[in-house]
């Protein structure tokens, strides 16, 4: 299973649109841990980068709340504790929302970007929230 573990987060535009993507890949659950190695990636036509992120089941239930918060049109900031890479999401227009990354605590980069998620990107994250909360599990 470790081939493929997924991503708990995958943002995109539309295909023929800008090709935004900001997306976060499970790459490995650490045995004995309740930890996983993930990492955030941001394409954009000019800007391609990746940032290393430890996710734990805290981290997981924090982002169901965030969810929550981007299903009543509230804005979200997520992994804002210092410690890794944030991520924060916020409605801007309708159909459109604005995403940035900010590597605080290693290379002070923030990429800050507009996406147009499909209609049920929401609900689709809550899928994929669940399929990475078994992958935790083990």
């Amino acid at each position: 299973m470790d081939d493929d573990l997924g991503d708990l987060i995958h943002l995109a535009d539309p295909p023929g649109t800008s090709g935004h993507v900001v997306s976060l890949r499970v790459l490995k659950r650490v045995p004995g841990t309740g930890y996983l190695d993930c990492e955030f990636v941001v394409e954009t036509g000019t800007v391609n980068g990746s940032f290393p992120v430890g996710i734990t089941s805290d981290d997981l239930d924090e982002w169901e709340e965030a969810l929550d918060s981007l299903a009543g049109n509230r804005r979200v900031s997520w992994l804002n504790s210092g410690r890794s890479v944030q991520l924060g999401i916020k409605p801007w227009q309708p159909g459109v929302i604005a995403v940035s990354i900010h590597d605080g605590p290693s290379s002070q980069v923030t990429v800050s970007l507009p996406l147009s998620p499909p209609t049920g990107w929401i609900e689709a994250h809550r899928a994929r929230l669940e399929n990475v909360r078994r992958v935790l599990a083990g």
